[in-house]
Parts: structure tokens; sequence; C-alpha cells
């Protein structure tokens, strides 16, 4: 049995774990040639990848209208084309992007681009409606986040999203947010084993929200891969928010912290990204991890957890020992 979580006050079923669509996006570029994407992709792979997680219970894709400058939307309404009504699709709007050069072009948080954004969005998926649609400025101004929800409300009213979110880390802005927006069901942020967001979670119980996890694998290094990456990828020239990797490389003092926990994270016998999968189921009901997938293998891997479920009460107490001095200290949990 596939295990399954609520989307928060929305009501939406999803599973419990959702496939992130990032990296199917293939490459996207940012200004002095910074790298926004992961590299080149295999679309038929990707398509495959889809599937194969279709297939193993997999209902909630998150995408957005900048990943590959709109690839990734390509891809997914490529895959779920006569699958549709099996699938539950996020995607979000704020980022602006040409699709001819693949480039990253700033950020719009217009209320007039939020909806130019969706009938793109649309029309890249083959589809008429987006069950989750998510503000996609991390660090937005509250007051500019507030002046979109007549506009997202209104999006709702005529039938083309079923409710909407935000991608942001920070917990105050996320709590007016939902506050103000009767649809807001989903907050979007940074949650890992080895970055609980504590104050976060906080605010999704107190407002009954979901809380999708990016970055569940800590952009892979959670995987125990240690293989480096180009430079047409992300991790390759990393912004200053990757913590993990530097220079293409997983980052020797968080590899160190993996290395430390892995025992624990694999004690039943999974991988070490299923732990850190089942980390976040067991954290929390309202966690619904988003790991990126772009080959079938890593979508079998990943997506076993959802009938592996959460990692045990005494391999979570054990994690949580290792890791007390990543804690936030006083911190609501």
């Amino acid at each position: 049995m596939t295990m399954t979580r609520t989307l928060g006050r929305s009501g939406i079923t999803v599973s419990a774990v959702g496939m992130g669509c990032w990296a199917i996006g293939g490459p996207l570029w940012g200004d002095g040639g910074q790298p926004f994407g992961w590299g080149e992709v295999d679309d038929d792979e990707s398509v495959r990848t889809i599937h194969r997680a279709l297939d193993l219970g997999v209902t909630l894709f998150d995408t957005a209208s900048n990943y590959g400058a709109g690839h990734s939307e390509r891809v997914l309404g490529r895959a779920l084309a006569g699958r549709r009504d099996g699938a539950v699709i996020a995607t979000k709007f704020g980022n602006r992007s040409d699709e001819a050069s693949r480039r990253w072009t700033g950020t719009d948080a217009s209320p007039a681009y939020a909806v130019a954004s969706l009938d793109e969005s649309l029309r890249r998926l083959g589809t008429d409606h987006v069950d989750l649609y998510q503000l996609h400025i991390n660090d937005l101004p509250a007051s500019a986040a507030l002046d979109l929800i007549d506009t997202l409300e209104g999006l709702v009213t005529q039938g083309k999203i079923r409710a909407y979110g935000w991608s942001t880390d920070n917990p105050s802005s996320a709590r007016a947010f939902a506050e103000a927006g009767p649809h807001c069901t989903a907050i979007q942020h940074d949650e890992s084993v080895l970055h609980d967001n504590p104050d976060m979670l906080a605010v999704c119980d107190s407002l009954d929200l979901a809380s999708l996890d990016r970055g569940p694998l800590a952009m892979g290094l959670l995987t125990g891969s240690t293989r480096a990456v180009g430079r047409d990828d992300v991790r390759g020239v990393a912004p200053e928010w990757l913590v993990w990797f530097t220079d293409g490389r997983p980052t020797p003092q968080w590899s160190a912290r993996v290395t430390q926990i892995r025992e624990a994270l694999t004690a039943d016998g999974r991988t070490p990204a299923q732990g850190a999968l089942g980390w976040l189921l067991a954290r929390s009901p309202r966690t619904v991890p988003i790991p990126g997938c772009r080959t079938v293998a890593q979508a079998e891997e990943n997506f076993a957890t959802l009938a592996l479920g959460p990692l045990p009460a005494e391999a979570f107490a054990e994690v949580e020992r290792l890791l007390a001095d990543l804690r936030p200290a006083g911190a609501a949990r």
C-alpha cells in the first residue's frame, strides 16, 4: 500500500514522497555564466523516470516555469499525457526565463505576471489546471506576496488552480501569506536531516499546511555519492546558499556528517537516501519530501521509501543524538 499524505488544508491526497522535476529541465544559465540547472539531460530517460515514479505510486510532481526555461514542464507534460488524472502537478511562478537562450532573466512578482506565467505553464504542461501554484521568490517581502492573494484566489475561482503556496525559507513571511490566503495550502522550504527547520514546521502545524521539502537529499550529498559534477551543474559553481558542494565536489565537513549518521540511517537495510527520506517522514506528519530524479534507477531507489515508510523511532533518535549540535537551540520541535 502506497503511503499517502494530505496536502494541507486543500484536502488533496498525494503520495508521501513526490518527485522533484528541477533536474529534468536541463541547463539554465544566470548572470556571469552561473548555472541554474543540473547539466545536460536525456528527455527520453526523464519520461521513463516519470512513468516509473507513477508505477511506484508517486502522484505528486513538482516543477517550475523556469526549470530549464520551461523545458521541465514540457517533459512532464509529455510524460503525463494520458495519465494526467493520476498526477498532482505543482509548479511555480516568479522567475522569468528565455526559452530560446535558456537564460534566467530576473524575477517578477506582479499579479499580471502570475496570470501570464500560469497560462504559459498550462500550455507547456498540456493541461487545463495546476493543482498547486507556488510563488517562487524565496526572499520576496511579505507585503509584495500579500499583493498576490486576490489574484491567486481568482485563479482558484476560475478553476485554473486548485490551491497555492510559497517556496520560502522565512517562517514569518510564510505565516502572513497563509493567514491571508484561504486557499494557501503548502509552504515549500529547505528541509533535510542535515538542515531541520522546526520553526517552519511549527507554522505548517498551526495553519494546517503541507511542508513540501526541497533539498531532502542535500542536493545529492545524502545519497553518499562522492563523484564530481561539471560546471554546467548548479553544484559545480555553487551559489552562496548551496553549502553542500564546493567546486563540484561534496564539501568535506558535510560529507563527514553524512558518514557519521550513515549507520543509523541504514540500520533497517535502507540505502542512505532512503534513510534520509525516511527521517523526513518520521519528522512530521506534514512533510512531503520531493527528491529530484532523472534516471529510472534514482526513481526506484527514492520511491521505495513509499513502501519502507518512516525511519524507525530508535534510528530517528540516534540520528538526533548524533546531530544535536545542528539542531536550532530553543526552536519549536
